[in-house]
């Protein structure tokens, strides 16, 4: 025997101290140079972490303005489901005018939110109550999650939440050590009795049904490999996971792995880790998970492709129920729990929770805006949250609105495009924003670089800067409107016309504005100074050049509907210069705020004559060039609105407001054409369809400093309430007209004027 071993010993010695010395030779420096990778990557462990961006949140508050149908926008774009109960966060329940909202926790700038059911109650277009809807208790303002509207992912197109290990679920953390790696606590990375027993039960079914892999190898595969099958990659796999389990501790591979291991895909972003698949199945936090959803996550692991629970929910549902079963077998759950889970549904939300680039007009304004404070690649990254003023529902409505009025126009929509800004009244806040007809495509921004003739709407200006000089002007004031000639620098002559081509003669500045009347706001302009009329809009740093020559008292500047919206959000908000945001706040990746992007409004110098302005837009929104509006059906809201056409119709204009929204619309072609509409038959179209739908509040301008009177616009004096054709108007206090003509005198002197002709007659 041992003559054999020698003879056999005699053959192999020279392989055998040939492949030691290749070993010692090769694989030493190799395991060196592997361990350093592993080092390298492992001790520095970090992950492109993308951006995620939010609207805002609604703040549900009695007396806001909101339906049913606005409501359920808001709800569904925070991909909230309607669910009997609303037991589960994320969840609501509507009955009538009556919603159930289990609201779900987050992270807001000012702290954490916790989980809470709420009860709201609506009535008459208005948010009649807020209550907890567990105890009933009236609740003040409190807010609702905000919805995820866009994701800024870097080069790897990965989505990610970081989740520590005292932060996942317990069972989750033990559930896939027992699905996965039932002796991951006792091996050194690779586990030979689990490969046996793969193979046996691959060998017995006849096909690959149980993978002997570490959690330890599926990690090293997905941090340090690539995808081939080959022998090298196996022996690389074994080799890098015996060193990463020699150099770190459990823990810290097992946090490594949740954070890593892929759980879905939608179109090009590929979900990774359990805390982002959680958000992105079921549209939750992965530590409100039950039983049933965590065992969905882990059963995943197998092949998120194969048992995708949108696609192939039976697949799912096998797979979920055996993974109960392995929770069960391995004392994880108990019976009664085994069986509740197993008889619930899947869960998951319809759709995915990987917004990118929704809604594309509006996020080139929020990466403008953030592009002062932060570069691209901080932006793509470093997993921020970023906070926006954007309101799902008024987007939402505002498209429909576009959509709705480019139908109405027929054919003579086909060569048209459109944009939209829609801002709150009062503080600036960029509620929506379409660059185009197609508000879901990138490309040519029409509300932010589109700079168009805005026509009439530069009036409002022109105005205010007469107004601001109560001695001398008031909306009584009489005008002449009569034709203007003057030379221009290239020896021609300017001779504006009035749209109807009449002269109206002496009018006041209110039915001026109310009409839109070019001649006699050219008039005015002039008297005022166009030098004073540039310097106003300037004032508002567009940063576009302002037209010096009397034509811009026409409107013949070109803006951006974006900038148009800046101009009068000075009007809407009470004459205070308010600068439009899009950007609320900015907090880390571990949610401690890093900038709040507050509204400081200017000091308001003009708004006893801003409300005059307001004023006479109601009068036109009431009865002048918006006159559609209260034809419409939507009087009640008083609102306050100028209509803009540029020269041969290129292109049409509306800014109106009411008391909580501003939405500015432009109609126009990109090749400059003219589109044959006004701006009361195009723009005005789309404000109209979006109000119909839009919860909004009246217009109700504030009455502090001004003076009403009656007035008799003839002649511009003061005059009784019960004398024909006497208007009630405004002036700012102390301004007002003292000449007193009364109805009774004009009878009496009527009537002493006749009696005296007929005596004359008899003589």
């Amino acid at each position: 025997m041992f003559s054999l071993i020698a003879w056999i010993w005699r053959w192999l010695r020279a392989p055998f101290l040939l492949a030691v010395g290749v070993a010692i030779g090769f694989l030493a420096p190799y395991l060196y140079v592997l361990d350093r990778q592993v080092r390298s990557r492992f001790d520095d462990l970090s992950w492109q972490i993308p951006s995620r961006v939010y609207a805002r949140p609604l703040t549900l508050a009695a007396g806001l303005p909101l339906d049913a149908q606005t409501l359920t926008i808001e709800l569904e774009a925070a991909r909230y489901r309607d669910e009997a109960g609303a037991r589960q966060p994320g969840t609501y329940e509507r009955s009538g005018n009556r919603f159930v909202i289990a609201r779900r926790a987050f992270v807001w700038l000012d702290g954490r939110e916790r989980e809470r059911r709420i009860a709201v109650t609506l009535a008459d277009g208005r948010l009649a109550r807020v209550a907890d809807a567990d105890s009933g208790e009236a609740l003040g303002p409190i807010r609702l999650e905000p919805a995820r509207i866009a994701t800024l992912y870097g080069s790897q197109q990965e989505e990610r939440r970081i989740l520590s290990l005292g932060e996942a679920p317990p069972l989750l953390v033990a559930g896939l050590q027992a699905v996965e790696d039932r002796d991951f606590k006792d091996h050194h990375g690779i586990d030979s009795v689990a490969i046996a027993r793969a193979a046996w039960a691959n060998l017995r079914a006849g096909r690959v049904v149980q993978g002997g892999s570490t959690l330890t190898q599926q990690l090293v595969r997905n941090l340090f490999l690539d995808r081939s099958q080959n022998l090298l990659r196996k022996l690389n796999e074994v080799l890098i996971a015996v060193l990463i389990e020699a150099r770190y501790d459990k823990r810290a591979i097992l946090e490594a792995y949740i954070n890593e291991v892929f759980l879905g895909q939608q179109g090009g972003q590929a979900v990774h880790g359990f805390a982002a698949a959680s958000e992105f199945w079921f549209g939750r936090d992965v530590r409100s998970l039950g039983a049933a959803d965590v065992a969905l996550l882990v059963g995943l692991v197998q092949g998120p492709s194969y048992h995708d629970p949108r696609r192939y929910p039976q697949r799912a549902m096998a797979r979920r129920n055996r993974v109960l079963a392995q929770f069960y077998e391995t004392g994880l759950i108990d019976e009664k729990t085994l069986t509740a889970a197993q008889s619930q549904p899947l869960n998951v939300s319809a759709t995915g929770a990987l917004p990118r680039n929704r809604y594309p007009a509006f996020l080139d304004l929020v990466r403008a805006q953030l592009q002062r404070d932060y570069p691209d690649a901080e932006l793509d990254s470093a997993g921020l949250a970023i906070h926006t003023t954007l309101a799902p529902s008024t987007q939402r409505l505002a498209e429909a609105a576009v959509g709705k009025a480019m139908a109405a126009l027929g054919t003579r929509a086909d060569p048209v495009e459109t944009a939209i800004v829609v801002t709150g009244a009062r503080d600036g806040d960029v509620q929506a924003l379409i660059g185009g007809r197609n508000p879901d495509a990138p490309g040519f921004n029409r509300a932010l670089t589109a700079s168009r003739p805005i026509g009439s709407l530069i009036k409002p200006f022109v105005f205010l800067v007469a107004l601001a000089q109560p001695q001398r002007y008031s909306l009584a004031s009489l005008i002449d409107d009569a034709p203007v000639d003057l030379p221009q620098r290239d020896g021609s002559r300017w001779r504006p016309k009035n749209d109807d081509g009449l002269l109206h003669g002496e009018v006041p500045l209110a039915d001026v504005l109310a009409n839109s009347w070019n001649l006699a706001t050219v008039q005015l302009g002039l008297r005022v100074g166009v030098d004073r009329v540039r310097g106003l809009v300037e004032s508002f740093g567009l940063g576009r050049p302002i037209n010096p020559n009397p034509s811009l008292l026409l409107g013949a500047v070109e803006l951006s509907p974006l900038d148009v919206a800046q101009l009068y959000q000075y009007f809407a908000a009470d004459g205070h210069a308010v600068p439009l945001r899009a950007l609320r706040g900015v907090l880390d990746a571990q949610g401690r705020p890093l900038a709040r992007y507050e509204t400081r409004s200017g000091t308001g110098d003009y708004v006893a004559p801003s409300r005059l302005v307001t004023h006479a837009l109601q009068q036109a929104a009431r009865e002048g060039t918006g006159r559609t509006i209260v034809q419409a059906g939507l009087g009640h809201l008083a609102a306050a609105g100028k209509t803009g056409t540029s020269d041969t119709q290129r292109d049409s204009w509306f800014a109106g407001y009411t008391g909580s929204h501003l939405a500015v619309a432009w109609v126009g072609r990109d090749d400059n054409k003219p589109t044959g509409l006004y701006g009361s038959t195009g723009a005005l179209r789309i404000w109209i369809e979006l109000f119909r739908q839009l919860p909004s509040t009246p217009l109700a301008p504030p009455r502090d400093g001004l003076e009403w009177l009656w007035i008799d616009p003839p002649s511009g004096h003061r005059t009784d309430a019960a004398c024909e054709g006497a208007r009630q108007v405004p002036f700012i206090a102390g301004y007002g007209p003292t000449e007193q003509r009364g109805c009774a005198l004009d009878r009496l002197r009527q009537w002493l004027g006749g009696d005296r002709a007929d005596s004359e007659e008899t003589h």
